[in-house]
């Protein structure tokens, strides 16, 4: 840290040079030097104080000179009041004079207001007569404008005067001299008005070629302003002067003028006309927005007509261009806000938020300078249009898929009328067909907003609206078989057939789906394609997820009203045969189905009835008592017999074959004697899986085996089991979703 600085002293100063013995040499030349300095110094000190002393000197003098002449001045002053206040004392007869003066001027006043009185009717007809005749043809050449004013002028300075100098006059006589102007008075307030109207038409008087019009009235709005000028002045000065001072001054005690303001009035009409002329155009499109916004075209041949034409006829203090292009965006900023906020259609959102970014580009190529649109347009938040454009779109998706699905789902539980049959005699609804137009309109918008972001947001919210629809689908199908299951007597009828219609408009929604995703991915670059393929393919699995669940509760139908046959299957009932009853049943149904049910459902629908049946009949044979053998085993080949057959109708005979197979596994086992039992389980669990559980149930329900021979063949099937490390298959089978009951179960049973 540095030690703070001070005055310097002289012993100091001389330490600085003297250092060192060697510097006492340098005392003498030092010392010279310093002389030296300190006579140049002092004689420019000597020289400076002259020459104050003499600017001071000169100075004085001059003030003394003009005091002495301020006071002559003022000696003279008084000496003129005094002659002024008292002329008498000059003139004997001053009195006489000023009486006769008086008198004179009087008569003289008094015959030319007389004069005038009597004139002005004449003159009024004339003005009116010209002042018609320019308000018919508005956007005209006005070659009267100038006439009209400066008779109006002479006659307004006229009425001023007089009613000034009838103050002190009775009140009958200042109201006869009321009535008498009321005429001029509405000439004057007409031609206000003309002024104004001029003032609205400036652009359209420019255009129709009639600029010395614009010229005139600009004229005409500056003779006012110096005449209120003037009058303001006047009063002012009438105001601030002593009343004896105030008495000299004639003209102002005849100014009674009424200010005009005209400058600021021409202004505030152009402001109001600009205005006034934007919200018309909205007017007239306000059903359509979009067709206000492409008719615009006018307001930027304004601009142009309005640099080039309007502003030579205007004044430069005006700044006639800045005070348009203000307004125009004012009054374009108002309507443009209001249409922000109207949010009835997406669409007018995005043509807004397009021709707000137009118009910058048209300001700036007509070089209007950014102060002028200040603030820009919706305060610069144009983006909060694509937010509330996504939003308005995400409502609209909301609104009308809560009011379809509240139809829908009302149809399919009151279930009053038999489902619609389309064109292929089909059961169907139309809720996937609406949903999806619904759908495609809102996409289109958003496509049209050319933004990746905003058709990947939409086509989200959209899958977001069909996940909602599956799941309100799912909770109904679950509630309306619970009823028909639980109180079936106070359900209405007709489920089956509705479950048919929906499952067949689930596989439409999922083409649709499909159809508008091929649609949309080559409008998109990578980025989007990704996450819209990703949601449009969630929805598509939601659809046949919904389809899946409406096959899952055809076949629950139908093994619903098969409860009282599948619950004795394998109990003594069923060796009088009762497949017959199944069969029936489901063949019943399944006449049904195939002919009112998409055929692609179908074939799942077959596939899935055929693995319910299967793993019923597993499940029954799995937690049987004691087969009485061999009676059992016969009544299990009729039971395949009787179930392949109608299976066979319904999808092809290798297809069914396959799925059969499994049984006819389990019957080589249930028909094997103890010595080739190992034999044929061994078949059976090379394709489903060792499944040792189910084995021994099988085996121990057997009649013909006793506890030692089931233990025996166990035995070595086990040993073998773990000697070949067998388990179960990659591909879980049937097998994998049969219960078989717990040990100590089979051990109470056997």
């Amino acid at each position: 840290m540095a030690a703070p600085t001070g005055p310097v002293s002289a012993a100091q100063a001389i330490g600085e040079y003297l250092q060192s013995p060697d510097d006492l040499v340098k005392v003498s030349a030092f010392r010279k030097k310093l002389e030296k300095e300190k006579a140049s110094i002092d004689t420019r000190l000597k020289n400076g104080v002259k020459e104050q002393l003499q600017a001071t000197r000169l100075g004085l003098k001059k003030f003394l000179s003009t005091r002495d002449n301020v006071q002559a001045i003022k000696d003279e002053m008084v000496t003129i009041e005094k002659e002024c206040e008292d002329p008498s004392v000059r003139v004997a007869t001053f009195d006489q004079i000023s009486r006769v003066s008086m008198v004179h001027r009087n008569f003289e006043s008094t015959e030319e207001m007389v004069n005038n009185l009597l004139d002005m009717a004449a003159q009024l007809d004339d003005l009116e007569q010209m002042l018609a005749a320019d308000r018919r043809e508005i956007v005209g050449p006005a070659p009267n404008l100038l006439v009209i004013h400066f008779q109006l002028n002479q006659l307004e300075r006229f009425r001023n005067q007089t009613m000034h100098q009838a103050k002190k006059a009775s009140p009958s006589s200042q109201t006869t001299l009321t009535r008498w102007f009321e005429r001029l008075n509405k000439v004057i307030s007409e031609f206000d008005e003309h002024i104004l109207e001029l003032a609205k038409n400036v652009v359209n008087l420019v255009r129709a070629g009639h600029s010395d019009v614009v010229v005139k009235m600009i004229k005409i709005a500056e003779v006012e302003g110096k005449e209120d000028e003037k009058t303001v002045v006047m009063r002012f000065v009438k105001k601030a002067a002593k009343v004896d001072a105030a008495l000299k001054f004639r003209s102002l005690q005849a100014e009674a003028r009424v200010l005009k303001h005209y400058r600021s009035k021409i202004v505030k009409a152009i402001t109001q006309s600009i205005h006034e002329k934007v919200e018309d155009a909205y007017k007239r499109s306000e059903d359509n927005p979009v067709a206000f916004l492409d008719d615009l075209k006018w307001l930027y041949q304004d601009i142009i007509r309005i640099e080039s034409d309007v502003v030579p006829c205007f004044p430069a203090d005006y700044d006639i261009y800045s005070l348009y292009l203000r307004e125009y965006h004012k009054a374009l900023n108002a309507v443009v806000k209001k249409i922000a906020t109207l949010k009835t259609d997406a669409s007018v959102l995005l043509s807004l938020y397009e021709w707000l970014k137009e118009y910058k580009s048209n300001m700036k190529e007509l070089n209007v300078s950014p102060d002028l649109l200040d603030p820009p347009l919706l305060d610069g938040k144009e983006q909060t249009l694509i937010e509330d454009y996504v939003q308005l779109i995400i409502q609209k998706l909301d609104e009308w898929s809560a009011n379809l699905m509240k139809t829908e789902v009302a149809d399919f539980t009151k279930r009053e009328e038999p489902p619609e049959l389309d064109s292929d005699g089909l059961y169907g609804t139309q809720g996937g067909v609406i949903l999806f137009q619904m759908v495609n309109q809102q996409i289109d918008l958003a496509a049209e907003s050319g933004q990746g972001a905003i058709l990947a947001r939409v086509v989200a919210e959209t899958n977001r609206v069909m996940r909602s629809i599956q799941d309100q689908w799912s909770k109904v199908i679950d509630t309306e078989f619970k009823k028909q299951v639980e109180k079936p007597e106070e359900v209405a009828g007709g489920l089956v057939e509705y479950c048919i219609a929906l499952a067949n408009d689930q596989i439409k929604s999922a083409d649709f789906a499909e159809a508008l995703l091929a649609r949309l991915e080559p409008l998109v670059s990578e980025k989007y394609r990704a996450p819209i393929n990703e949601r449009l393919n969630d929805a598509i699995d939601g659809y046949l997820d919904i389809a899946k669940k409406c096959m899952q509760t055809l076949i629950d139908i139908i093994f619903n009203d098969l409860k009282p046959a599948t619950k004795n299957l394998f109990q003594p009932p069923w060796y009088d045969g009762i497949m017959q009853q199944v069969v029936e049943t489901m063949r019943d149904y399944m006449t049904d189905y195939q002919s009112y049910l998409n055929s692609a459902l179908l074939d799942l629908l077959v596939e899935d009835l055929i693995d319910a049946f299967l793993l019923t009949y597993l499940n029954g044979l799995a937690n049987a008592p004691k087969l009485k053998m061999p009676t059992a085993a016969d009544r299990f080949k009729e039971d395949i017999t009787e179930v392949f057959e109608i299976f066979t109708t319904l999808a092809p005979a290798k297809d069914v074959e396959v799925r059969f197979e499994v049984l006819e596994m389990i019957l080589a086992m249930l028909e094997a004697s103890k010595d080739i039992a190992f034999l044929s389980f061994w078949s059976f669990a090379k394709v489903h899986g060792p499944n040792i559980a189910f084995v021994e149930g099988l085996m121990k329900s057997r009649s013909d085996f006793d506890r030692s021979t089931v233990s025996e063949i166990m035995d070595s099937i086990k040993r073998k089991v773990k000697d070949e490390g067998l388990t179960d298959p990659p591909e879980p089978t049937i097998m994998k979703k049969v219960n078989v009951q717990n040990v100590f179960s089979r051990f109470l049973r056997s």
